[in-house]
């Protein structure tokens, strides 16, 4: 039987490097007051050990975690076929892995897991939180301030909030939908239609917004002119099933519909399977434009998706890179984000990055 190799332990790496105790537990845990040589020796120590921190003992010195737990409003089944989600994931795991943090997923199937986040964050387990995904009528909001983490959020809050301003990464969701709409007015196309998003969720109801600025620009004046026609605007979910049933009551509705702006990708995936379905071309008879731009599914629709695209990997990075801005220790203050500053109004302390219209052959 081979013998267990016992871990080095701060004493050892302060007799190699000649040191106190006290003094490697400063370098280690990123405290103050080591001259740069004495801090050098302990570092160079440390690696030739293979010394490896204790994080119970570090956090209790440190009170610090170095995990950051994401919360996402959404079921198992929505979290795990969704697109967006695994890129705003991937984000925000690049960016906390780069400073060592780890990521704890956090998922709310129904109100009754509310109240185990509240107290798995009041926990102490975590330096902070990143929350995206949310509904109007969330109490998570509330919750998460009672539990007394930091906290940013994914998308424009839209909850009156008795909490403070919260801090916030969004994409101009408004203009983009806008963009997405003057594009198919410019294609000669007069009854365009929105199918929405889950219109509890503020990024919803900007782009349907969006889509009413353009549709009132023209009314009374030969323009589209249509926006109170509300045969023209059907709710949707941002799924592919929901696109599916909003195009099919569109279409009863309105069989003279010549362009569809959808909430996002799978919500246009959903209608262009109806458009076949009933033997309509895009675009020559219906021009599709989306919201997201997720490759490679935009790409490979049939036909290729015009879409508005944001960046959702770069939101989640911004979402840690604030969080741990407002978590970071003495020495790391001061580096606020560096990629990315608001290109639209945002009220309170929000970043709001902007959208592109993506041209493919839909529309």
């Amino acid at each position: 039987m081979s013998e267990a190799v016992s871990r080095p332990t701060l004493e050892a790496v302060a007799a190699r490097a000649g040191v106190s105790r006290a003094t490697v537990s400063r370098v280690v845990n990123g405290g103050y007051g080591v001259r740069e040589p004495l801090a050098e020796r302990v570092r160079r120590a440390v690696a030739e050990l293979g010394y490896v921190p204790n994080q119970a003992a570090r956090s209790l010195v440190t009170r610090r975690h170095d995990a950051v737990a994401v919360v996402i409003a959404e079921p198992e089944t929505r979290v795990f076929t969704d697109p967006f989600f695994a890129l705003q994931l991937r984000g925000i795991s690049k960016e906390l892995t780069s400073h060592d943090n780890q990521l704890v997923l956090l998922l709310t199937e129904g109100r009754d897991d509310h109240a185990r986040v509240a107290r798995y964050l009041a926990g102490g387990h975590v330096d902070g939180a990143l929350v995206f995904s949310l509904h109007l009528d969330d109490p998570l909001p509330g919750l998460i301030h009672d539990a007394g983490v930091p906290t940013v959020f994914g998308g424009r809050p839209g909850w009156r909030d008795r909490t403070g301003t919260p801090v916030y990464v969004d994409s101009d969701n408004r203009g983009g939908a806008r963009t997405a709409v003057r594009h198919l007015v410019s294609l000669g196309r007069t009854r365009i239609a929105h199918l929405t998003g889950a219109l509890d969720q503020t990024s919803a109801v900007d782009r349907l917004d969006g889509y009413r600025d353009v549709m009132g620009e023209g009314a009374g004046a030969g323009g589209p002119g249509r926006a109170g026609d509300p045969a023209l605007v059907v709710e949707s979910d941002f799924t592919p099933a929901g696109g599916e049933r909003a195009m099919r009551e569109l279409l009863d509705r309105r069989p003279d519909v010549d362009a569809v702006f959808a909430a996002n990708d799978l919500t246009a995936l959903g209608a262009l399977r109806v458009l076949r379905e009933r033997g309509l071309r895009v675009p020559e008879d219906v021009a599709v434009v989306g919201f997201d731009d997720m490759l490679p599914l935009a790409e490979q629709s049939d036909p290729p998706l015009t879409t508005v695209r944001q960046d959702i990997e770069r939101m989640g990075r911004l979402m840690a890179r604030l969080l741990l801005h407002g978590t970071a220790a003495p020495d790391d203050a001061g580096q606020a984000p560096d990629d990315a500053g608001p290109v639209a109004d945002a009220p309170g302390p929000g970043l709001i990055l902007p959208t592109t219209l993506i041209r493919r052959a839909s529309a």
